[in-house]
């Protein structure tokens, strides 16, 4: 018995030996964190702390080395808080995102600046770009689309009266919870949950409360605010939203689809250079005639260029039944075989802008 003891504490020493050497680069990481600011300040530079396509490398690069036993997720994690905590020694970044507080917009924000960032939540999507616009907020994140609800037609739509460019992508695995004051399932009355939380969990809610009534409201943080004041009521949202507000959890992931998966876009004033697995975004119009959505789509087949995406919508500021295209595709908008087929879309199409190139979700 004393042999295994001695194993254990033997194993625990190690493990204290470890922290102390991780401790300590980590403070030599954040050092060198100061001395770029104040290298670039000599030089006469504008701090820029957040490079997306350096740290989508510097990511991509520790996945690729790593051999277990952390998963590749585990990694990316902790080393987005490394890099948020030596950030803040720089400069504190204020984030906007769309709230309040526990939604997973939120969520998506801190998973990808970290919990070093500042957050300002706003009521509206177009108000996460307003504080970008002014120059309130450093970066702005919104959701874009769901993979089983389709599109946000807000964010897309608010893209056509923005400069602001498109600097990153989060894509988050959408998990909800009914919570409630409610003993159970048979004494809830109502459900409050955002529209697509609602949908998303329609077949759950069909099978498990037939008949209760559904309320869709802003943000499924709201719902969990509006169940926390009333005991009859119940919230589907997150469980991190379920916390902030007390609210007991009834059942966890209840969605229907167990991939539902939610991207968010990053938005910021300048996209940054190519990190060597980016993504680019446009929007094109021209006028309707016949085969018009493939004379602007064939520079993009012609040079092999893969699309990931494509959704219409109304051209407001045109006329009747008009439409633009929001389109992304894989690669970024100065690899040259990129560039020459957006320029030949660029001169086929009435209405041509590049809303972003990126750094793919890691």
């Amino acid at each position: 018995m004393s042999g295994a003891h001695d194993d254990l504490a033997a194993l625990r020493q190690r493990i204290d030996g470890i922290d102390d050497q991780l401790l300590e680069l980590v403070s030599e990481r954040a050092r060198l964190a100061e001395q770029v600011a104040r290298a670039k300040a000599q030089r006469g530079e504008a701090l820029k702390v957040y490079r997306p396509e350096r740290e989508a490398e510097i990511l991509r690069r520790l996945t690729e080395q790593n051999r277990g036993p952390l998963t590749d997720e585990q990694v990316t994690v902790l080393f987005r808080e490394v890099m948020s905590a030596c950030r803040a020694l720089q400069q504190p970044l204020t984030v906007a995102f769309l709230g309040p507080r526990g939604t997973f917009t939120e969520e998506a924000a801190s998973k990808h600046f970290g919990h070093d960032a500042g957050m300002s939540p706003q009521t509206t999507i177009g108000g996460v770009f307003r504080e970008v616009e002014s120059g309130a907020a450093h970066y702005g994140v919104v959701p874009v689309e769901n993979s089983s609800e389709g599109v946000v037609s807000h964010t897309l739509d608010r893209f056509l009266d923005s400069g602001l460019a498109i600097v990153g992508e989060v894509e988050l695995r959408i998990h909800h919870a009914l919570a409630s004051h409610a003993g159970g399932l048979t004494t809830v009355r109502r459900v409050y949950s955002h529209q697509q939380g609602l949908s998303q969990c329609r077949a759950w809610l069909d099978s498990h409360l037939p008949g209760v009534e559904r309320f869709p409201v802003s943000s499924t943080a709201e719902a969990a605010r509006l169940a926390s004041e009333e005991p009859e009521a119940a919230a589907i949202a997150s469980e991190a939203a379920a916390e902030r507000y007390g609210l007991p959890l009834l059942q966890a992931q209840i969605e229907d689809h167990h991939g539902n998966t939610t991207r968010f876009l990053v938005l910021g004033l300048h996209s940054p250079p190519p990190s060597g697995h980016d993504k680019t975004s446009l929007v094109v119009s021209s006028p309707n005639r016949s085969g018009l959505l493939f004379r602007l789509l064939e520079p993009l087949a012609s040079a092999g260029i893969d699309m990931t995406r494509i959704e219409s919508r109304p051209a407001r500021q045109q006329g009747i039944w008009e439409y633009v295209f929001f389109i992304d595709v894989l690669g970024h908008a100065e690899d040259p075989r990129i560039r020459e087929a957006l320029e030949q879309m660029r001169q086929r199409a009435s209405l041509f802008r590049i809303l972003g190139s990126y750094p793919r979700a890691i």
